[in-house]
């Protein structure tokens, strides 16, 4: 069986290591990458239709917004069907505690019934927060393995904990 690679990635401007700075590839597709250049698997943006801005605040607020009111934002595309995939890489940054909600919106869409979902997120100090909680309450069917949580600002530094982790 094969596997994917589904991430959810912001480039412009982040907040890393203590600063904000413009990223021209958002750290979470940096390790999605890693993770595909160390397994083969296919690979799956998860985009929403409607971006959130490129300046950093106006992001965090919009996004922040989103979360409160437990919004779906719609997405660009989904893969057609993920029947051939047996193990499914999640990655996100970490938002307020879990994941963006377009990753909920991606999640709600298919029957994760029987696959694994290991999930990876990348963050600047909170860590998987509640993200791992969340994957379960939305795929019950699914095994749900232990995530990776990797600082944004480290993340070209991570291959061997991304390979241990695999």
């Amino acid at each position: 069986m094969a596997e994917l690679i589904a991430y959810y990635s912001r480039a412009d401007e982040n907040y890393v290591n203590g600063d904000i700075k413009d990223l021209e590839v958002g750290n979470t597709e940096i390790v999605a990458g890693m993770i595909q250049k160390l397994t083969g698997a296919s690979m799956f943006e998860i985009e929403q239709m409607k971006p959130y801005a490129k300046d950093y605040n106006t992001c965090i607020a919009q996004a922040q917004a989103d979360q409160k009111r437990d919004a779906r934002p719609e997405l660009k595309s989904y893969p057609e069907n993920l029947d051939e995939y047996d193990t499914i890489y999640l990655g996100y940054p970490n938002y307020w505690g879990t994941m963006p909600m377009a990753v909920f919106t991606f999640l709600e869409h298919f029957d994760f019934t029987g696959k694994v979902l290991k999930p990876f997120c990348t963050h600047e100090g909170s860590g998987m927060g509640r993200s791992e909680r969340d994957i379960r309450k939305l795929c019950p069917g699914a095994v749900v393995e232990s995530g990776l949580a990797l600082r944004g600002g480290n993340v070209t530094n991570e291959e061997m904990r991304i390979k241990q982790w695999i």
